[in-house]
């Protein structure tokens, strides 16, 4: 009984924590104390370091020998390996949802897409910071095209990949924002994949992939 609450609490400030982290609230490179996040998210230190773990198997998280957690630092040439991942990946997975996909699957990517335009896009206009609720509905949209592929670990990767992406796009602010029209890019790809048009689809997401890449390089905050 004990074991499953801790669980619990460690899953809920996993998703807690990764959610600030992904989000920038937490900047790369800041201290993540045990402490601390455990007074924030009051739960207590054992699941707190659990959750970290598990952080630093996603990659968001680094764990360094006598200085603790810390966010993962983000490196811009990092960026193009991780854009060409994320391309490969979801190409990979959407022309096999495009395939197998059916009604519900047509059904479900259309919500996910009304959702996502409902979305608040900002939290803070200053800094272009996107809240939980617009990050949330993005990932969801982003799932649902790739979501009757049929393969539990190709989707697995276009979320890790997905996670390390929004970062960078946290961390560029107000500049993507301003620059692009991503409503008019969500609905353009969802008509394409429902229209089964294969490789109308592809292309589009993979332009739309490759736009944050070069919106977050072109806007990167030394």
């Amino acid at each position: 009984m004990v074991e499953a609450v801790i669980n619990t609490r460690a899953s809920t400030a996993y998703l807690r924590i990764r959610e600030a982290i992904i989000v920038g609230r937490y900047q790369p490179g800041a201290r993540l104390h045990v402490h601390d996040l455990a007074s924030e998210l009051k739960i207590g230190p054992s699941p707190i370091r659990e959750a970290l773990n598990r952080l630093v198997s996603d990659g968001l998280v680094s764990l360094q020998d006598q200085r603790g957690f810390r966010v993962a630092s983000l490196d811009l040439s990092d960026l193009d390996d991780l854009t060409d991942a994320r391309c490969w990946a979801n190409e990979a997975a959407l022309r096999a949802s495009i395939q197998r996909g059916g009604q519900e699957w047509e059904e479900r990517l259309i919500l996910m897409l009304h959702r996502l335009r409902r979305a608040p896009r900002l939290v803070e206009v200053e800094t272009g910071l996107r809240g939980e609720q617009w990050e949330s509905a993005h990932d969801e949209f982003h799932n649902a095209l790739i979501g009757a592929c049929g393969s539990s670990w190709m989707q697995a990767f276009c979320q890790k990949t997905s996670d390390a992406a929004a970062r960078y796009r946290a961390i560029s602010r107000s500049a993507i924002a301003g620059q692009r029209g991503d409503e008019e890019e969500h609905m353009a790809i969802a008509e394409a994949a429902i229209a089964r048009n294969e490789d109308k689809a592809v292309g589009l997401l993979t332009e739309h992939l490759r736009r944050t890449r070069d919106l977050v390089a072109n806007n990167w905050q030394r």
